[in-house]
């Protein structure tokens, strides 16, 4: 009893370290095939959908989207062609993410922060309904979007920021 429980322990360690072989074997091959210049625009942990958006750019069935930042920067994001305003936002969120992780480690960036202050632009026409079709606004492959401040109407009858302060601001003069 006590042979066949030590022989068991030993083909689960060896197929445990034969799994961990493996893996390891895996992992190096994955990071040799995305330093390949060629595979560039993989990200460095993909998704399947990542990959799935890739193979769908290559077949024409998806687009490429620079967006332009305040600073003058850019980037690519690649969505399928039926993508709405909503997937561009989620598409950026996660590209900015995994630049700011692969450069300064965890950081926490307030989305709803940046979409209540920005909003995207493209040919001068905001961006401003999440449901809207990219193409209805004439967004094709190769096509650039920028982040311009977003100054909310009077129409809709929210204050600006600056307005709020002031109102705030002015109440407190007065107690």
């Amino acid at each position: 009893m006590m042979m066949e429980s030590s022989a068991t322990k030993e083909e689960e360690v060896g197929s445990y370290n034969s799994n961990n072989v493996q893996r390891a074997k895996l992992h190096s091959t994955l990071a040799a095939l995305l330093d390949d210049p060629i595979l560039a625009d993989v990200p460095k942990k993909p998704t399947l959908s990542d990959v799935d958006t890739l193979i769908s750019l290559e077949m024409g069935s998806a687009m490429r989207i620079s967006v332009l930042k305040l600073d003058g920067t850019s980037f690519d994001v690649a969505l399928m062609n039926l993508a709405t305003l909503k997937d561009l936002k989620l598409a950026i969120k996660r590209k900015v993410n995994d630049m700011e992780q692969s450069k300064m480690g965890h950081r926490h960036i307030s989305w709803k922060h940046i979409w209540t202050d920005f909003c995207l632009c493209h040919h001068s026409q905001k961006l401003l309904d999440d449901n809207s079709r990219l193409q209805d606004f004439g967004i094709r492959n190769n096509s650039q979007v920028q982040f311009v401040p977003h100054i909310v109407s009077k129409s809709s009858r929210k204050h600006s920021k600056r307005r709020r302060h002031r109102f705030f601001h002015g109440l407190n003069q007065r107690a």
